[in-house]
């Protein structure tokens, strides 16, 4: 009887390198984009987050105990290659799931550092697929998406946001790692010590990359999210319904313009609206930061400040507008922050003296 013979593991891992692992990639983002829902507080996405955690887990553990040859069985050995495919797949779903949550309603202005690293991670995918063979490499972007992943969970269960979570979010981060790591080199123990220390090494470094990127204002105040902001020459509330007025642009602007042009014939009030997305039950104060560019200075001069509280649970985010007077020509923008000072969102625009006023076209909110 002629038995089908099994292929070696290198043969089958450079067919999975080259062939399944863009494939992979690629389907995570499209499985995020049908799959992910909109917001971010649903227990259905958070299960879907916690599942890809666990099958990364999972796979980092048959992985290493194939690697160190605690595992021998022939089948297993073989099918070690898929594996590292289904941990990257996981990974691939944990981080464009992210950046579906968070950003699908951003314009392509805010929102180009993603596409970029999205594009480079495809492009150089044999490389990147080859460093998941190792453990400290794996144990490092776990902790990356286990760290990212609790930043916002933790806000959504506790409802509350600010540093103190943040701080919970990586103390949590850390007890759940150390835990994971013991049990990969209880059933792995032949992981050679080298790599054990730069696991170690991988886990300290993406702690304190996350925490600089978010004490320095990088990262957004997760999980409240930016839905929708604008300039407008007039805003104003009917019967719960918000009608916005402002000047008619291409659909195309909205996502290859920095800065909106506000055209004013005579001098009059300048309304900058937002919406900020925030879970259910969760509420906080926001922040609108009215300042101007100083050509002299060059600098950006505050001249404005209002805050006003939000409360969550909206689908299409808690809707604010904020409003100034006394608007001179030049370029201007609003922060929308957060009461801890954090950034959300930057609304950019120019004022322009005309001489005569613009068309406008209403919108209701």
């Amino acid at each position: 009887m002629i038995r089908k013979r099994i292929p070696e593991p290198a043969v089958l891992a450079h067919w999975y390198e080259r062939y399944l692992s863009p494939v992979a990639l690629i389907a995570g983002f499209v499985a995020d984009t049908l799959l992910f829902a909109q917001r971010v507080d649903l227990w259905q996405t958070n299960a879907l987050f916690a599942g890809y955690l666990i099958v990364a887990a999972l796979g980092i553990a048959v992985v290493n105990m194939v690697e160190t040859g605690r595992v021998t069985h022939p089948r297993v050995v073989a099918a070690a290659p898929i594996m590292l495919v289904v941990v990257q797949f996981s990974f691939g779903n944990l981080f464009s799931g992210f950046l579906s949550l968070y950003s699908r309603n951003a314009a392509l202005a805010v929102n180009w550092i993603f596409v970029f690293a999205l594009a480079t991670l495809l492009v150089g995918n044999e490389r990147f697929t080859r460093l998941y063979r190792r453990f400290p490499f794996q144990v490092g972007i776990y902790f990356a998406v286990l760290f990212s992943y609790l930043v916002f969970f933790l806000p959504i269960v506790f409802k509350k946001i600010g540093v103190l979570m943040f701080i919970t979010s990586g103390l949590a981060s850390l007890a759940i790692i150390a835990v994971l790591l013991l049990a990969f080199l209880l059933l792995a123990p032949g992981v050679r010590y080298g790599d054990r220390l730069r696991a170690i090494h991988a886990i300290v470094g993406v702690f304190i990359a996350i925490n600089v990127l978010y004490f320095t204002g990088i990262t957004p105040p997760l999980p409240l999210a930016l839905k929708e902001a604008g300039v407008y020459h007039h805003i104003e509330r009917v019967d719960g319904a918000y009608i916005l007025r402002g000047e008619a642009v291409a659909w195309y602007e909205e996502y290859l313009s920095y800065e909106t042009t506000f055209r004013q014939a005579s001098p009059g009030p300048v309304y900058v609206w937002s919406t900020v997305f925030a879970p259910t039950g969760l509420s906080t104060m926001i922040e609108h930061e009215w300042q101007r560019f100083d050509e002299q200075a060059g600098e950006w001069r505050t001249t404005d400040t209002l805050l006003f509280p939000i409360s969550g649970g909206r689908d299409g985010g808690y809707r604010g507008y904020s409003y100034k007077s006394d608007v001179s020509p030049g370029t201007w923008r609003v922060n929308v922050l957060t009461g801890y000072g954090q950034l959300i969102a930057r609304i950019s625009f120019r004022v322009v003296a005309v001489d005569t006023s613009p068309p406008l076209t209403e919108m209701y909110r």
